[in-house]
């Protein structure tokens, strides 16, 4: 049984390592994994150690599985990482859909998020679930030590109202 929930303090450990996991399987190819794990680790270890009230849990049988995090609490989803071995389970699309409900909620129109380009599972993911690439760029990563081809996606939650003349148009 999948449920969703806020993130607890006591819950950075494991949530730290759910993300190493998850980081480690979406650069395999575009990171040297030796090298970048443990920076990625402190990354995690710091981000969720101080924002750890604005993370979702995805839960699999009363164990954290996954998270997701709109960092800003803007429009934007910074973060939605699954536990590699609890994939496919519907966990992601849970998650996916408490962001997406936060975003309506707070009054944005549509939800935005970011990947390098070369994760197909994370973009298929999103395609599937209505987003549509809005960018690409390449930018060197400090982090990764490289240049790092990464997509913006968006997906649309109110339709934006026609621009024209005729009966009812101003």
């Amino acid at each position: 049984m999948i449920a969703i929930r806020n993130a607890r303090e006591d819950d950075v450990p494991a949530l730290v390592e759910i993300g190493v996991r998850a980081w480690e399987q979406a650069v395999v190819g575009v990171a040297d994994l030796q090298v970048r794990r443990d920076y990625a680790r402190n990354a995690f270890q710091q981000f969720l150690g101080r924002h750890w009230l604005r993370v979702s849990v995805a839960e699999a049988d009363g164990r954290p599985a996954g998270w997701a995090s709109r960092e800003a609490l803007d429009d934007e989803i910074s973060d939605l990482w699954i536990d590699p071995p609890q994939q496919n389970k519907g966990l992601g699309s849970a998650l996916l859909a408490a962001m997406e409900a936060e975003i309506v909620a707070a009054g944005f129109e549509a939800a935005r998020l970011q990947t390098h380009a070369r994760n197909t599972a994370a973009v298929g993911f999103f395609q599937k679930h209505g987003y549509s690439v809005n960018w690409l760029s390449i930018d060197y990563s400090e982090r990764l030590d490289r240049d790092v081809e990464s997509v913006g996606l968006r997906r649309q939650f109110v339709a934006d109202e026609p621009v024209g003349y005729g009966p009812g148009v101003f």
